[in-house]
C-alpha cells in the first residue's frame, strides 16, 4: 500500500525552469529583437528618399549582424529558427540588384572606359590621369574639375588623347574621334553632365558622364531630380549604343537609381568584390557606377588613382571589332 506524498513535497508544476532551457529563451528572444531591427532597416532601403539613401548605404553592411543572426538561430529554440531566418531572406533578394559579376575576356580590340570624381583641389588630376593612362584607357572621363585641375589633365592626355570634350567641371579625353557634345543640366541651374558621341571601331557610342548632385543630411532633391532625369533622357535616347559613367552619389540599390536600372543596364563590378569607391581611404558604398545599353562588358573593377576621395572605376567593353 503506497503512501501519499507529504504534503509539503513541490508541485511539478512549481519545478522552476532548467537553466540552459532559459540562456535558449533568452538567446532566442534576443535573437527575434535582432531580427525585427534587422528587416525594418532592410526595408528602410526599399523607401524612396532619405531612409532608403541611408539604406542603401547600411544593406552590405548588414551582413555582419546577419551572420550574428544566424549564430543565435543555431543556438536559441528551434522554435525561433524561421523567425530569424527571415531578414535574412529579405536582405539576399535586396542585395540581389547590387552582387559582383562574372567578367569574361574580350574579343578583339576591346575598349577600355576610365572614369574619375577627381576631387577639386585636390591637387592630384595629372596623378589621375597617368593612372587612367596606365590602365590602357581609350576614353577618360573625369569630373570635378576645377582650373587647375583641368590644365593639369590636359598636360599629361592631350598629345595622345587628342580628342576632348568639356563641359564646366565634367571632362572627356578619347583616342577615338568624338562627334557632336552636348551640356545637360538636368534640372539643375548648372551643368553637371555631358553628351558626347564616341566613334569606336564597332560604331558610335553615345557615352554620358554625370556627376549627381552632392546628398546632404535632409537634402537630396537636387541629386533625386538629376537622377530622374537622366533616366529619361537616356530612355529618349535612340542610339544603339549608350554608355553611362561618373559619380551619381548613390548607393547600389538606392530607391533613386531604379529609373536609370530601368532604362539602362547597371553594369555588375566583376570578381568577388563589391568595389566599393567612397570613401577611397577606406571605401564602404559603390557611388560610382556604369551603365550600359548595346554593349557587352568583360569586366569592371575600380583602382586607386591620384589622392581623390574617390577611387576610379575601369570597364572593358566587348566591341567585337
Amino acid at each position: 500500500m503506497s503512501s501519499a506524498p507529504p504534503s509539503d513535497a513541490p508541485s511539478s508544476d512549481a519545478l522552476p525552469t532548467p537553466e540552459p532551457a532559459r540562456h535558449l529563451v533568452r538567446r532566442g528572444r534576443i535573437g527575434v529583437v535582432l531580427a525585427v531591427v534587422l528587416v525594418a532597416l532592410i526595408v528602410c532601403g526599399w523607401i524612396p528618399g532619405v531612409a532608403g539613401t541611408i539604406g542603401a548605404v547600411l544593406l552590405p553592411w548588414l551582413a555582419i549582424p546577419l551572420v550574428l543572426c544566424l549564430i543565435l538561430a543555431v543556438w536559441s529554440a528551434r522554435r525561433s529558427i524561421v523567425v530569424l531566418l527571415v531578414p535574412t531572406l529579405l536582405w539576399a533578394a535586396a542585395m540581389v540588384p547590387a552582387m559582383p559579376g562574372v567578367g569574361s575576356d574580350a574579343q578583339g580590340d576591346p575598349m577600355v572606359v576610365v572614369a574619375q570624381n577627381v576631387r577639386a583641389e585636390s591637387g592630384t588630376a595629372a596623378d589621375s590621369a597617368r593612372a587612367a593612362v596606365d590602365e590602357g584607357a581609350g576614353v577618360i572621363a573625369l569630373t570635378e574639375l576645377d582650373a587647375d585641375s583641368r590644365a593639369a589633365a590636359q598636360s599629361v592626355l592631350d598629345a595622345d588623347y587628342p580628342y576632348r570634350y568639356e563641359v564646366g567641371t565634367e571632362g572627356i579625353w578619347s583616342r577615338y574621334p568624338l562627334g557632336a557634345g552636348e551640356p545637360l543640366s538636368l534640372g539643375l541651374g548648372w551643368k553637371r553632365a555631358a553628351r558626347v558621341t564616341v566613334q569606336a571601331p564597332a560604331g558610335d557610342v553615345s557615352l554620358y558622364l554625370v556627376h549627381a548632385a552632392s546628398v546632404r543630411l535632409g537634402k537630396q532633391e537636387g541629386r533625386d531630380e538629376m537622377l530622374s532625369q537622366v533616366a529619361d533622357v537616356i530612355a529618349a535616347d535612340r542610339s544603339e549604343r549608350v554608355l553611362v559613367v561618373g559619380d551619381f552619389n548613390a548607393a547600389s540599390t538606392d530607391p533613386a537609381l531604379r529609373p536609370l536600372r530601368a532604362a539602362a543596364d547597371w553594369v555588375r563590378p566583376t570578381g568577388i568584390s563589391p568595389r566599393f569607391t567612397w570613401p577611397a581611404s577606406a571605401p564602404v558604398a559603390r557611388i560610382d557606377h556604369v551603365f550600359t545599353r548595346g554593349l557587352d562588358v568583360a569586366s569592371s573593377t575600380s583602382f586607386r588613382a591620384g589622392s581623390s576621395d574617390h577611387l576610379a572605376t575601369r570597364t572593358v567593353l566587348d566591341t567585337g571589332a
